[in-house]
């Protein structure tokens, strides 16, 4: 892992460590974990999303067949689709905070909303990966502040013109100091979905925290998640660039 240090002034070279832990997955059935100990109290927590394009589909001998027996094949050749060609992915990782004195807000890289580690909200986006690189992108949420933490929710939106998110291979792999890491799978079939809320990390007041799966798929972005779990933020039109418009 990067050492504090090389975080804050931006080095960041290595891929995103795991580490050699046992591994918890959060499904519907087993949505919940909690930290709890020294672990839910001192370091960081960390949060990466990392995520890849599915390939080409290799055609099957019956398939092959099919084609060469099929009328259609002296037809003009149709445009490839999601489903037969590599496809750009831009996902992002975001974080709508609520903190133990009412303040709101949100760290997200539309807006170059990073965050940060040693003033609110205590955490911080390490950076905007546009390709699904093998570090992936990584969020880090400062334990030895948690009690200024009420509510945490980690969310992915599709930025542009990103196939679905089953399509994707996402993954979120959230790793404490000590204990298991927890890995969150988004890979349920959800065509018209543009963002997901993946994880609402809550503070019980009494030295522990709680990660819920939630995997709620929804067809718009931060607003729509704000009105869902009733964070009542004021949104606008976000880019990342003036080449690139998102939302």
């Amino acid at each position: 892992m990067v050492s504090v240090w090389e975080f804050l002034k931006g080095d960041r070279s290595d891929s995103f460590d795991t580490g050699g832990q046992f591994k918890v997955t959060l499904t519907k059935s087993q949505p919940q974990h909690a930290i709890t100990g020294s672990a839910a109290t001192t370091g960081y927590l960390y949060i990466n999303l990392h995520w890849s394009t599915r390939g080409a589909e290799r055609p099957t001998v019956g398939r092959t067949l099919r084609r060469f027996f099929d009328p259609r094949i002296l037809r003009p050749l149709e445009p490839a689709t999601a489903g037969s060609s590599p496809q750009s992915v831009d996902l992002d990782l975001a974080c709508m905070y609520e903190l133990a004195d009412g303040s709101r807000g949100v760290v997200q890289p539309l807006g170059r909303l990073f965050g940060d580690l040693s003033k609110p909200p205590y955490i911080k986006l390490s950076g905007d990966d546009v390709s699904g690189a093998s570090s992936g992108e990584t969020m880090h949420i400062n334990l030895e502040k948690k009690d200024q933490f009420k509510r945490l929710l980690v969310f992915v939106y599709i930025y542009d013109d990103t196939p679905a998110f089953d399509r994707t291979q996402a993954v979120i792999t959230i790793v404490p100091q000590s204990g298991p890491r927890i890995e969150i799978k988004l890979d349920e079939r959800a065509p018209a979905a543009r963002s997901c809320a993946v994880v609402l990390i809550e503070n019980d007041g009494e030295g522990k925290l709680s990660i819920r799966r939630e995997v709620r798929y929804v067809h718009g972005f931060q607003s729509d998640l704000d009105r869902l779990y009733g964070f009542g933020m004021q949104w606008e039109r976000g880019y990342k660039s003036a080449e690139k418009p998102g939302s």
